[in-house]
């Protein structure tokens, strides 16, 4: 089976499997996709198996075909393993490190874990990708990113939570907003009557606040969506309205003197979690594993 599978092919099949269309799967491996749909079809043709099925436009990995994919990915592991380990004999100070961090949690990482880090290992190169939920996802399970930290994450099999922090949203508006002086913590019902500012459907904080707001049977409105943190806060600075973000860190002086921040009654919001995430399977390289042990640990004494 291991001459007939072959790595090459395994992995054309692999990423169909991943990206749910031989264009996609192309595109991943920067080959044209009538290559891919040749390999595949080669490969079904010496296994005597049918590896695909046409969905509309798009292809299904049958259930022979996904044994085939988690077979190669299980090859792919255990070469990517020896790989790390013949590098670490080499070298275990030096590598390469893809993070993958939301805007609002570079602050937990950039000083309290890279600073040091950093200085301690020299030799080693970053790249540090800023995204929210959906794409930190997709960084970490296309292994375009060895560690993420993401909010909220998907339940998926293929994700491996090695640290999760309760990170409760809140609502912060500035001092003198009607809603600062409330008693008690807020119902999504008290915000609807002012205006507010929210983060792209992408972002796994709007995720989860669509989701409270499915609970509570209430449909926000927001004045202004964005994709950027920044952008969020200076809302809320500038009096324009209410922001709802798990944390207050990212303004510094005077800015953040200016806000209050104010608790939700919501279950749902009260419970959220960052999380510590590698995909499920990949060996990391002892200088990533190095990195992610630490950010554990500052996290959890935290």
């Amino acid at each position: 089976m291991d001459d007939v599978l072959g790595r090459k092919r395994a992995l054309c099949l692999l990423q169909i499997m991943e990206t749910g269309s031989v264009r996609g799967a192309a595109d991943v491996l920067a080959v044209d996709p009538s290559m891919v749909s040749r390999t595949v079809a080669r490969l079904e043709q010496d296994t005597g198996l049918v590896l695909l099925e046409r969905r509309g436009r798009g292809v299904v990995v049958t259930d022979a075909g996904r044994m085939l994919a988690l077979f190669a990915r299980r090859q792919q592991d255990l070469h990517d393993t020896f790989v790390a380990e013949v590098n670490s004999l080499k070298n275990a100070q030096s590598g390469h490190l893809d993070l993958v961090l939301g805007e609002g949690t570079l602050d937990m990482v950039m000083g309290p874990v890279l600073q040091d880090f950093v200085k301690a290992h020299g030799d080693v190169r970053y790249h540090i990708k800023v995204a929210g939920t959906e794409e930190a996802v997709q960084c970490i399970l296309e292994d375009r990113a060895h560690i993420g930290i993401v909010f909220q994450p998907p339940n998926d099999a293929r994700l491996r939570s090695h640290h999760a922090r309760l990170a409760p949203v809140r609502v912060h508006v500035r001092k003198g907003h009607p809603l600062a002086s409330h008693c008690g913590p807020l119902s999504l019902a008290d915000l609807a009557p002012y205006p507010g500012a929210a983060l792209e459907e992408s972002f796994g904080v709007r995720k989860h606040i669509q989701a409270a707001e499915l609970e509570e049977n209430i449909r926000l409105q927001p004045m202004l969506t964005t994709n950027s943190f920044k952008v969020l806060w200076d809302f809320a600075v500038m009096g324009l309205g209410y922001i709802m973000t798990p944390r207050s860190i990212p303004l510094q002086g005077v800015a953040l003197d200016t806000l209050v921040s104010l608790p939700l009654a919501s279950p749902v919001l009260n419970h959220s979690q960052l999380h510590v995430v590698t995909r499920s399977g990949r060996p990391l390289s002892p200088v990533a594993s190095q990195l992610l042990r630490e950010m554990v640990a500052v996290f959890s004494a935290s």
